[in-house]
């Protein structure tokens, strides 16, 4: 038998404290084993699902504050780095033993269909790998991010490129119904991460920068969980079952699992059953099943405590808390009680946005803040959607679905908890036991709270504004999509013109005659809307925060198109609106 080799990896995912976890695809049974030119290593068996090979490996003894270049070796043979690569060191990055004064800086974006070369259509330069190719130009460690966070759609299973549609045509006996340029079997699904992965500079810079992730809507299919119609129309499709299974078997394997922590790995209840299956084909066929089963009961908060896969998590960077919230697989879609999480998970979310830190950043694949115009027609339909009289409900249930109508606008009741909770932070009030489990004492306001965003194809910076005085943390909505893809052109006037206070007072006129309430919270653009591929960093500085959003150019460098200061200078509670470039 041949020697493994690796297919996709290594993919540096958390680094925690003297602790790092490393990805891999190889391509077949192997140990694999990640040693540092200082001595650090870890070791671990791969374990195998579809004819497939994985391993998640905690790299441990890493010396603190430093950067350490690294191998990866397939059965005691190196297999990383690549010789003659032409590519600098992978390197593990470590923050100091006391990180708490030391300063933090998050990269995040969206939307990132693969490389230019790959894709079916003509699409501007992809922002991450232009942002990899600067940091490969001059390769200094301390201007490595602490983080990459990724919002959604990292892979796109219904937009194929020329590459995968050749394939799926080539091998395939196409289920019956299913559209034949899009993947539905877990073997499909790992074409889509292979040709994007291992796209040279992306490999790279998933080699030397930590990444953490969270799923939207293209990891499965476009307005996936809109409502509970649209679960019951697409149940019945004959190629459905095996596409949802895949689909979430495959995020996990390639990319949640990354997610966790070094002491989280082992807790894992499904780490636990695919290292210990010889094949663990029918422990991720059936998990994907049954996760997919649990969304239609995250209703029912009892049962969902007991059963239900979340895919939420948390992290601590220095003084910078992180939350990455489901805004897809978990939703609560009956009629009437709509909201983005079902309540045993809000509770979660309600505890960790709790504590001691000085900057609160929420992930989130769908915006909070709209443009206004857009986010009073969404509660707008909303409201229309549970109408008593069946014509209207099945009315405003077509136009949800075509015109993409199921961000936190049409959720109304998580939109509004949300605003609730980050002016319950900012006034530094305590929790009531409404309100949380385990309600405690107050806790001081933070420096910033900012809510990261993609999916809506165009980037923008936008202030929340709060009617209670005692709000003193200022509240931000941080949108950059996409990394590579496009808004179609005659859509971006009516996204510009959502801004703006015409239309934004239609919609809300709109809104009102079917008795939706005002918003709990206004908000105002600082920067945007920006229709190009962008990438951007958020940083934090003791109690200042900052937000940059670059773009890419023609000839694939990147350019800064917004910079805003998220807190005053000097004042870790008031913004000072920042200042544009």
């Amino acid at each position: 038998m041949p020697a493994a080799r690796l297919l996709i990896g290594p993919l540096l995912r958390r680094v925690v404290g003297t602790r790092a976890t490393v990805w891999v695809e190889t391509s077949g049974p192997a140990v694999v084993t990640v040693r540092t030119a200082a001595g650090a290593s870890g070791s671990a068996p791969t374990f195998s699902a579809y004819d497939h090979h994985y391993a998640l490996v905690v790299v441990a003894g890493l010396t603190p504050d430093s950067a350490t270049p690294y191998q990866v070796l397939i059965d005691d043979e190196v297999a990383w780095p690549v010789p003659a690569g032409g590519f600098p060191p992978s390197v593990i990055r470590t923050r100091a033993a006391d990180d708490r004064d030391q300063p933090v800086r998050l990269v995040f974006g969206s939307c990132r269909e693969t490389t230019q070369h790959a894709t079916a259509r003509r699409l501007p330069p992809d922002a991450l790998d232009a942002y990899a190719r600067r940091l490969l130009a001059d390769p200094d460690p301390a201007d490595l991010p602490d983080l990459l966070v990724l919002l959604g759609d990292q892979v796109y299973a219904d937009v194929t490129s020329p590459t995968v549609r050749r394939l799926l045509r080539r091998r395939r006996k196409r289920p019956k119904g299913a559209p034949a340029t899009q993947v539905v079997s877990f073997d499909e699904y790992t074409k889509l991460y292979l040709e994007s992965w291992r796209d040279p500079e992306i490999r790279w810079l998933l080699s030397t920068v930590p990444s953490v992730m969270i799923f939207d809507d293209h990891e499965v299919i476009d307005d996936w969980n809109t409502s509970a119609s649209w679960r019951a129309d697409m149940r019945v499709q004959p190629w459905w079952a095996e596409r949802i299974r895949s689909g979430l078997a495959s995020y996990w394997v390639y990319q949640h699992l990354g997610n966790l922590a070094p002491a989280e790995i082992a807790e894992d209840p499904l780490y636990a059953k695919v290292m210990t299956a010889e094949d663990a084909t029918e422990v991720l066929r059936e998990f994907g099943e049954r996760v997919d089963r649990e969304a239609d009961e995250a209703h029912d908060t009892v049962r969902w405590r007991a059963v239900q896969y979340q895919w939420s998590y948390a992290l601590d960077l220095g003084r910078t808390r992180l939350v990455m919230l489901d805004n897809r697989c978990s939703r609560v879609l009956e009629p009437g009680n709509r909201a983005m999480l079902p309540a045993g998970e809000w509770s979660w979310f309600l505890d960790r946005a709790h504590g001691v830190y000085d900057h609160l950043v929420v992930g989130a694949s769908l915006p909070w803040l709209l443009p206004p115009a857009i986010h009073h027609v969404e509660a707008w339909n909303e409201r229309l959607a549970d109408s008593g009289r069946p014509w209207v409900a099945r009315l405003a249930e077509h136009i949800r679905r075509s015109c993409d109508l199921e961000h936190w606008a049409a959720f109304r009741r998580s939109f509004d908890a949300l605003g609730a909770l980050f002016a319950r932070l900012g006034s530094g009030t305590a929790a009531t036991s409404g309100d949380r489990v385990g309600a405690g004492p107050a806790y001081p306001a933070p420096a910033s709270i900012s809510v990261l965003s993609g999916d809506v194809h165009h980037s923008y910076v936008a202030r929340a504004r709060f009617d209670d005085p005692a709000v003193r943390t200022p509240v931000h909505q941080l949108t950059c999509s996409p990394i590579h893809n496009q808004v179609p052109t005659g859509l971006r006037p009516l996204m510009r013109l959502g801004w703006s206070r015409g239309p934004a007072t239609a919609a809300r006129a709109l809104a009102r005659s079917v008795g939706v309430r005002r918003p709990s919270v206004r908000w105002k653009k600082l920067a945007g809307p920006y229709f190009g591929n962008a990438v951007a960093t958020l940083a934090h500085t003791g109690r200042q925060a900052e937000v940059l959003i670059e773009g890419t150019t023609s000839d694939g460098h990147l350019r800064v198109v917004a910079r805003r200061r998220l807190t005053r200078a000097g004042d870790g509670h008031k913004s000072g609106g920042g200042w544009p470039t």
